[in-house]
């Protein structure tokens, strides 16, 4: 997954590897954990049968094309390979910033001439989905990743942005469908004469702000990264924003490309303390949407890590990964999917499996201030342990209590390490290499890990967040059990990020301190990286509204409607005396304007009509329903867990924050429900 292609050469020189760290120490503890995987990966390969050891299937040779098909494929645009009408991939290229349209249109640009060089013919022209005029074939991909603000506005007509907020009572009319875009009067940059585009019916939305009309309305927020311990100097605190796509951030740096390469220091105190501005639409956190809507933030979030990258003319390489045959059953080598899968026969709500969660509570029984405690190699423990798991763990027939936290915590090693897979994505390393060589600052790497976090499957990103938070609690302990932010780091970067690639010492130093200085990054940050970005949530707002009038108003695009066409059936919708109206509307239609009917199933007041203001919160509409439903003490524990939802309208399901003012979110969302639920 490192290739030799992928990590280039001058990168490796010794004087650039010295300069990147800041002590051999750390190689070598890093060392000594890989030769500790080694020496117990020999005897779990001996017991395992051949379908369950974990053997690379052989190497096929990169086809670019391939690789660009199936990231076309994981950023949910299928339909641009199969040609299938697919309204959700319609949707989503409706909702793209002006740089994510340049990495989709870069990336199929690649997939359809390596279809040319072998005879065969894409299913769509490049023309058919962004609506590009004819240019000579050294246009189309060039200069995407110039991002200078001229070249690609020229190329995607179909896709470029607006640069004005959208309107509290803007929404995807079905005059807006009909003309593909509004002048500039309207908001909407016009489509390009002479192009036909499969975007032309659906019109251009900004997605720089978390949907207000008001780009600047924002709320300081007591949110930020805690300083470890407070024994360091503090670093500055830097606001970070959550409402501009971070690849356009990076466009408009006129320096970029001037930095100076970034070492990595292990003092604590040198990383950025950041403080995070809360809109008036409050924080989000990753378990507070719907599944749909957060396969959606994934989609996006590859797309504008891609972009993001792309932003420093940097290539996120996606080699051809080794495919590991994972276990059907036990506890090691098996699948993260798998286990959940199982563990949910048990407990429906799980999102971490939960041998996991009794290896982190055995450690915290009585190991918090162990003296190196995950230091250890414990290869007596993992082959002491290991057969007893497989077969007595989902059995509910395990002894734990006579597993000890040092073996416990060996043991957890041991889990991450044999699983199938690494749990985050290695084959990324050789772009942060990239980036942390052309120097940006902490705040640009933070946002490179964040859209790699907000891409990872649900699984591996629950997963992670878990883990990061128990061992943030290992390492408050610092001063007993003597591992701190570093140590930590470095023993657990081969674990979670491992490659069965064979590598020289050059490739491995720098991928460990690389591997070392994400995993730093994850536990300072943790606080603030399983935040999902408000301009990714307005992007997921947009999809869902454009997937519904597709549905319902344009239900086939094999064949495009001619432009009078179209116009005239649209104008007879809007003169029809009676209008079709959806379920939600004719709800919401027995409700003034302003007011909203909360609902609270399970508790003794089930429902009560709220008339917002603009200073009405969350947690003010939970107060309201704890004072009414306060007779009794069990009323009271109920509410203690109780949260206010947003669900339907634009959106799956949206948890809000206590502080998020709701008379804001029921502007841009006023045909949702609101229901109070834990």
């Amino acid at each position: 997954m490192l290739s030799n292609e992928s990590l280039h050469p001058p990168s490796f020189s010794r004087s650039n590897s010295q300069a990147s760290v800041d002590s051999s120490a750390s190689m070598e503890e890093f060392l000594r954990e890989i030769e500790s995987i080694k020496e117990s990966s020999v005897g779990a390969s001996q017991e395992q049968p051949p379908t369950a050891a974990a053997a690379a299937a052989e190497v096929k040779p990169v086809d670019e094309g391939e690789l660009e098909a199936e990231w076309l494929q994981d950023v949910g645009l299928s339909t641009l390979i199969s040609g299938n009408e697919e309204e959700d991939g319609k949707a989503l290229l409706s909702t793209l910033t002006r740089t994510q349209a340049a990495a989709v249109k870069k990336r199929y640009n690649t997939y359809t001439q390596t279809l040319r060089k072998k005879n065969k013919q894409p299913v769509r022209d490049v023309r058919d989905i962004f609506g590009v005029s004819e240019s000579p074939p050294s246009d189309s991909c060039e200069h995407a990743t110039q991002l200078d603000g001229t070249k690609e506005e020229k190329d995607l007509p179909g896709v470029t942005k607006t640069s004005r907020p959208l309107p509290d009572d803007a929404s995807l009319s079905s005059t807006t469908l009909s003309n593909g875009a509004q002048d500039e009067e309207g908001g909407f940059v016009a489509l390009q004469s002479g192009s036909v585009s499969i975007l032309e019916a659906i019109p251009d939305i900004a997605v720089h702000t978390n949907g207000s009309a008001d780009a600047e309305q924002s709320v300081q927020s007591t949110l930020s990264d805690d300083d470890y311990h407070g024994k360091n100097v503090p670093a500055e605190a830097e606001e970070l924003s959550f409402e501009v796509s971070y690849s356009e951030m990076v466009t408009e740096m006129p320096d970029r490309n001037k930095w100076k390469k970034s070492d990595i220091k292990k003092e604590d105190y040198v990383l950025t303390k950041f403080i995070i501005q809360k809109t008036r639409f409050g924080l989000t956190e990753t378990g507070d949407l719907s599944v749909e809507d957060m396969k959606k933030i994934r989609h996006l979030s590859l797309i504008e890590l891609t972009a993001f990258f792309d932003a420093f003319g940097i290539q996120l390489k996606r080699n051809k990964t080794e495919r590991v045959r994972g276990r059907d059953n036990g506890i090691f080598g098996v699948p993260l999917t798998v286990l959940l899968d199982n563990d949910r026969k048990k407990d429906p709500a799980v999102k971490v499996p939960l041998v996991l969660q009794k290896f982190f509570q055995k450690v915290e029984e009585s190991g918090l201030e162990s003296e190196g405690i995950f230091r250890l190699s414990g290869c007596t423990a993992k082959v002491k342990y290991r057969e007893e798991l497989d077969a007595r763990f989902n059995a509910d027939k395990f002894k734990w209590d006579k597993m000890c936290h040092r073996e416990a915590a060996v043991m957890l090693k041991a889990f991450f390490r044999e699983l199938p897979t690494s749990l985050f994505p290695v084959e990324y390393i050789p772009a942060f290499i990239s980036l942390m060589e052309r120097g940006p600052d902490i705040k640009v790497q933070f946002q490179a890990l964040h859209l790699m976090v907000m891409a990872l499957p649900d699984a591996n990103r629950d997963t992670a967040q878990a883990l990061m938070a128990f061992f943030n609690k290992v390492i408050a302990n610092e001063s007993k059990n003597r591992m701190n932010l570093w140590n930590i780091s470095t023993v657990m970067a081969p674990n979670l990020f491992f490659s069965r690639s064979k590598h020289s010492d050059c490739e491995e130093l720098l991928l460990a301190n690389t591997a070392t200085h994400i995993i730093r990054l994850m536990l300072k940050y943790q606080k603030i990286l399983w935040k999902v970005p408000s301009f990714l949530i307005t992007q997921v707002r947009r999809m869902n509204e454009a997937t519904m009038l597709l549905k319902k108003q344009l239900p086939s695009m094999k064949k495009l409607l001619r432009r009078k066409t179209l116009d005239r059936e649209v104008s007879i919708l809007k003169t029809s005396k009676v209008p079709q109206k959806s379920p939600s509307s004719r709800r919401m239609s027995d409700v003034p304007e302003g007011v909203i009917r909360v609902h609270a199933p399970l508790l003794s007041k089930v429902s009560m009509a709220i008339q917002l203001n603009s200073q009405t919160k969350a947690k003010d509409i939970l107060a309201k329903f704890q004072y009414e439903n306060s007779h009794g003490s069990s009323e009271h524990i109920k509410m203690q867990n109780q949260r206010l939802y947003e669900v339907g309208g634009n959106i799956g399901q949206h948890c809000l924050d206590p502080d998020a003012y709701i008379l804001d979110v029921y502007h841009i969302n006023p045909h949702a429900e609101w229901v109070i639920k834990p």
